[in-house]
């Protein structure tokens, strides 16, 4: 399939999984506007990257997504949005007793709150257009629970439950809304932690990966940006039309269990 002719805003974007699914939605054609609260060269470096290596438009827009007026903003200067991909998203982990107030107000407002704002500024550009799509990256945890993480547990449950508001208020439209709920993913920072992880456990870095990192993945084995990058593509395709206001998982079997 082609996406050339859209246009896809993906927030929180310039590593991980929000630049895989970039790449990836590049590569079927769709001009890119990636996203995060910094502005440095490597930034713009990267969404010139993307343009060179798949032929299409790329374009950086500092925004805070913590802020809604920023969220706002960054669909109002990217001017057109074909695709909507909500990424953007933070952690903290600790006992609900001892949660920093101001992480969890954080959490929500990057993790949740952020995809109400842009999908309130963009769906009127999507219906100008006459066709949308909103795909909400929201996580396993969007559909099942852990211990201490009771910011991020509730931020991506409520992304999965606003993204059947948005399918259902544009049921009869060519738009659909839709949220993909990754497990552990191999991104830069997970690989990041494979060491230390080995390390603290005294293990080796494969019984690390296995054992702890994936204890709760069945298949014991991450998924990959690219991956999730695909199955943005594949929401975005004809074959997808009639696929709103549900949660495609690719968790290696997690939520199975």
């Amino acid at each position: 399939m082609t996406l050339k002719g859209k246009t896809a805003v993906i927030t929180g974007s310039n590593s991980g999984i929000g630049l895989g699914v970039a790449h990836e939605l590049a590569k079927a054609g769709a001009d890119i506007v990636i996203n995060s609260f910094t502005d440095t060269d490597e930034d713009h470096a990267i969404a010139k990257d993307i343009a060179d290596t798949h032929g299409v438009n790329c374009r950086y827009i500092q925004a805070d997504m913590s802020k809604a007026d920023q969220c706002r903003a960054l669909i109002e200067k990217a001017g057109v949005c074909d695709i909507l991909v909500n990424n953007a998203g933070i952690q903290h982990v600790a006992p609900i007793d001892e949660f920093p107030e101001g992480k969890w107000d954080a959490i929500i407002a990057i993790n949740m709150s952020s995809a109400f704002h842009t999908t309130a500024a963009a769906l009127p550009l999507m219906r100008k257009a006459g066709w949308g799509r909103v795909i909400n990256v929201a996580s396993a945890h969007g559909l099942t629970a852990s211990p201490f993480k009771s910011a991020y547990v509730a931020a991506k449950h409520g992304v999965v439950g606003m993204t059947k508001v948005v399918a259902l208020e544009t049921a009869k439209e060519p738009i659909t809304a839709n949220a993909i709920c990754p497990g552990y993913v191999l991104t830069p920072l997970v690989e990041k932690q494979i060491p230390d992880t080995a390390k603290k456990y005294g293990m080796s870095e494969e019984e690390a990966v296995e054992k702890v990192l994936l204890e709760r993945q069945p298949s014991k084995e991450f998924a990959t940006t690219e991956q999730i990058g695909g199955t943005a593509v594949f929401l975005c395709s004809d074959a997808a039309a009639q696929i709103t206001g549900t949660t495609i998982s690719v968790d290696g079997g997690w939520t199975a269990l």
